[in-house]
């Protein structure tokens, strides 16, 4: 929205002037069932540093009403403008502003979210503020280092529950007045309001009580899974306080699954919104499970890394999100009663691959990013600023040793609680208890960009024994526009040598002989220890997934993973493993058909069900865009034939039963395949131990919709199976990913040419619109894309437009004439920075799978 952006230098200057106290705001929601505006009144109460000094408030709204600075109204037709009221000739120390206003619920995600069931038709009410969405609700000096005080009084309808960061008041005549918050940013205060289903608890330990709450929309009380939510709140509860020696700083703790979240969860203070996917319909794979349990886990990490010590400016949003990405994992790994101690490797497998494949784009920055204003945050929420950087968190353990991380942390979160901080602050506490230097490991590990590639390099006399052993780094080129310089860092990793042996039923196994951890720096670094010991099956660098690198294997470990991947005794080796083979394929240095070829290899062999369905998705991935276009439909139906083959022949109602049968309704294509997914869906057919559930239906009917065998009578009639909001995201989906022009107008026309669907439809409707195997019937949508995506941006909200500009690119059509197409509206239609990053990013996707093209042969 034009207007709505803050400069770093802005921030700075109004830091430097004014101290916030407190803020009271009181917000009328009497109306929220039938939705338009709503009143907000807020007072705020501020020191400014010098008198006459003039400075600005932020307010996103559609009418201010009254505007009072000092006890002397401002005319708002001159003082508001542009997103902001201006505050002209303000008093040395205390000043008081008062600020009523019309402000809008949204349908977009961002300030106020309201939704309507349509199963009770009842409206929900959240609040979702990062980045800089609170001054949509109220107004606010919208940045991160001016904390105040926040007391919230809400006027809402009779039934109605309403949700703060402060504890839930007995409302009076339907007045819920909260007390203050401590002091907090903006951006994590939260209002939830609306006529949800509770479940109650409370935590306890050594005297300590904290109230715990689980909330969500009546229509999927019978799916909440409260106790196991809990279980796995209680268990980070333990593990946090003990590793943070800090005691939780907010006095309740409030989990909220609320309806069509942009994101997987928010870290309100005390009152933490989740994305409602997560209460689970039908069944899951328990990789959703621990999905959700990272998601609960990082959550409640935030409430010290983040809202107990906040970064000063969004430069430093790595130490909010890194850290509670690390937390996260290091906690399910490492805590009792964690149901999910193999977390690492689940971190190895997703997120580090999403680092990786980050760090090789265009946009690629440092973790700690040169954020100059809200522009550039908006869309730094990526791979890096939480994957990388929680990765490199987990070489600085290995670093300093996790005693001496942890006691620095204490340390952090004692000087600096309430408080906002630099990097330097977290250095200097680390440095004074882990007595190491790490101004030279922040600049190159924090402060600079790309990725390294860590190689072996041995030879052997007649015997097979090591004579000579290095491993060598190299620092490829950063991608074409990217900022900075490659470079070589130090690193802790460990190396593990492997060796085939039979196990106790005779099954051959690739077992760890030995593994030595060492530092690595340099382009060369040699391992004498090595010297005279055998070369294994499988020499594994950066085994244990210590550091983050690129890992490659010489020839002779690469023909034994080909033929053994899955008779990896350990599961965190597969991944790595599985990881690397992935990345090869896409660089274009291993070929799609040589990577089908080693899944189907390994994959039946793989218990890790996180891993698999991975690797699923990677899969489908290089088959519809990175194989050669003569090869891809024969891989396709070979990819096919073996998701059904494995469906068949796995165990009969487990988790990986329920996986193939998603991989297979992902790709089935053949009139047998497509006639087995409508006889399962009518119940003529059965395979023994699958539900066929409400998902799994929806996943057979958007196939069968896709492919052209379902029609508006059989979606209409499956949405009537299930009248829910999630029902309705499925049906826009099946309709969107219908096979004709008609169908594909409709979508863009509804998406493109009409502003009035929601976040979630509009995603749902994205998400329909876009077949890998239409590109014929989408190419001349690459045209369209480019003629209305500025313009998109520039009038719809952040996270409306950014679904637009990502989800619309043409993608699919991986051809030369797509980039040509790109590269000349780049150099006429003066994107924004933050536009012109994300088609960056999806060209880049398109450059890339060209070259893996033309590899794959």
């Amino acid at each position: 929205m034009p207007g709505t952006n803050l400069t770093r230098d802005e921030a700075q200057q109004r830091a430097k002037l004014l101290t916030v106290h407190s803020y009271e705001i009181d917000l009328d929601l009497s109306g929220a069932q039938d939705g338009g505006t709503y009143r907000s009144r807020t007072t705020v109460r501020f020191d400014s540093a010098e008198a006459g000094a003039e400075t600005f408030i932020d307010l996103v709204a559609p009418a201010v009403r009254e505007i009072v600075l000092n006890g002397g109204a401002l005319d708002p037709e001159t003082a508001f403008a542009d997103s902001r009221i201006t505050l002209p000739g303000l008093r040395a120390g205390a000043n008081e502003l008062t600020v009523v206003a019309d402000c809008a619920y949204t349908n977009t995600g961002e300030g106020l979210h309201r939704f309507v069931d349509p199963v009770d038709q009842q409206a929900y009410l959240y609040t979702q503020f990062e980045v800089p969405d609170a001054r949509r609700v109220f107004a606010s000096f919208e940045q991160p280092d001016l904390k105040a005080t926040f007391q919230f009084t809400v006027k809402a309808p009779a039934g109605w529950t309403v949700v703060s960061n402060s504890p839930a008041p007995e409302p009076v005549d339907g007045v819920w007045a909260f007390e203050p918050t401590p002091r907090i940013s903006s951006y994590i205060t939260a209002l939830i309001a609306g006529p949800y289903h509770a479940v109650h608890s409370v935590y306890e330990k050594d005297g300590q009580r904290v109230p715990l709450g689980i909330y969500c929309r009546p229509s999927l009380a019978e799916y909440l899974d409260a106790d196991a939510i809990f279980e796995v709140t209680r268990v980070a509860f333990d593990f946090f306080q003990e590793k943070f020696d800090y005691p939780y700083p907010f006095l309740k703790y409030d989990q909220l699954f609320v309806p069509e979240f942009n994101a997987g969860a928010m870290e309100n203070a005390g009152a933490v919104t989740i994305r409602d996917q997560y209460v689970f319909r039908s069944k899951v794979t328990d990789a959703a499970y621990e999905m959700r349990a990272t998601t609960i886990v990082h959550e409640l990490a935030h409430m010290w890394f983040g809202d107990l010590v906040t970064m000063e400016w969004w430069n430093d949003l790595w130490l909010n999100e890194s850290f509670a990405t690390f937390a996260e994992a290091s906690c399910l790994a490492d805590a009792p009663g964690s149901r999910w101690p193999q977390s690492w490797t689940t971190f190895a497998n997703s997120m580090k691959t999403w680092a990786y494949r980050q760090d090789q784009l265009p946009s690629t920055h440092p973790i700690m990013a040169e954020i100059n204003d809200l522009d550039d945050v908006l869309v730094n929420f990526d791979g890096i600023t939480y994957a990388k950087g929680a990765s490199v968190l987990k070489q600085l353990v290995a670093y300093v040793g996790q005693d001496e991380f942890f006691r620095g942390v204490q340390t952090y979160f004692k000087r600096h609680a309430f408080g906002n901080t630099r990097l330097s602050d977290l250095l200097t506490a680390l440095e004074e208890t882990s007595g190491r230097d790490l101004k030279t490991w922040s600049k190159l590990w924090l402060e600079t960009a790309g990725i390294n590639i860590l190689r072996p390099e041995f030879e052997t006399d007649d015997a097979g024994v090591f004579t000579s052993f290095a491993v060598r780094q190299e620092a490829p080129a950063l991608p074409s526009g990217a900022k900075g310089e490659a470079t070589l860092r130090p690193h802790r990793i460990a190396i593990g040598l492997y060796d085939l042996a039979d196990d106790d039923e005779g099954t051959r196994r690739l077992v760890r002989a030995e593994r030595l951890e060492l530092d690595v720096d340099g382009e060369l670094t040699g391992v004498p220890e090595l010297l005279g010991r055998p070369r294994p099956a499988v020499v594994l660098l950066n085994d244990d997934d210590l550091s983050y690198a690129k890992v490659r294997l010489d020839e002779a470990s690469l023909r034994t993973v080909v033929e053994h991947l899955g008779d990896f005794e350990s599961g965190l080796a597969r991944a790595l493993c599985w990881a690397a083979a992935w990345d090869m394929t896409r660089d274009a240095e291993l070929p799609t058909r040589a990577y089908l070829d080693l899944v189907l290899s390994g994959i039946g062999k793989e218990s890790d069900i996180g891993v698999v369905q991975s690797l699923h998705r990677q899969v489908k991935l290089a088959l519809d865009l990175y194989a050669n276009p003569s090869w891809r439909e024969a891989g396709l139906t070979r990819w096919t034939e073996a998701t059904l083959a494995h469906l068949r022949a796995a165990e009969a109602g487990s988790d990986h039963q329920l996986a193939w049968a998603r991989a297979f309704a992902a790709t089935a294509r053949g009139p047998e395949q497509l006639d087995l997914l409508e006889a399962l869906l009518e119940g003529t057919q059965t395979i023994e131990g699958l539900a066929v559930d409400t998902e799994l239906r929806w996943a057979f009917v958007q196939r069968l919709a896709a492919v052209g065998r379902y029609d508006e009578a059989e979606i209409s009639a499956e949405y009537e199976r299930d009248r829910t909001a999630a029902g309705e995201r499925h049906a826009a989906t099946a309709r969107a990913a219908r096979p004709t022009a008609e169908a594909k107008a409709e979508a863009w026309e509804a998406v493109v040419e009409s502003d009035k669907l929601p976040n979630a439809l509009q995603e749902a409707v994205i998400g329909g619109f876009v077949q890998t195997d239409q590109q014929e019937l989408l190419a001349p949508y690459t045209e369209k894309y480019f003629a209305v995506v500025k313009d998109a941006w520039d009038s719809r909200s952040h996270e409306m437009a950014q679904q637009i500009a990502h989800g619309l690119y043409p993608a699919v059509q991986v051809e030369e004439a797509t980039l040509a197409a790109t590269d000349e509206w780049l150099a006429s239609a003066s994107p924004s920075a933050a536009l012109r990053r994300v088609v960056l990013e999806s060209r880049a996707g398109v450059e890339r799978a060209l070259r893996a093209q033309a590899a794959d042969v």
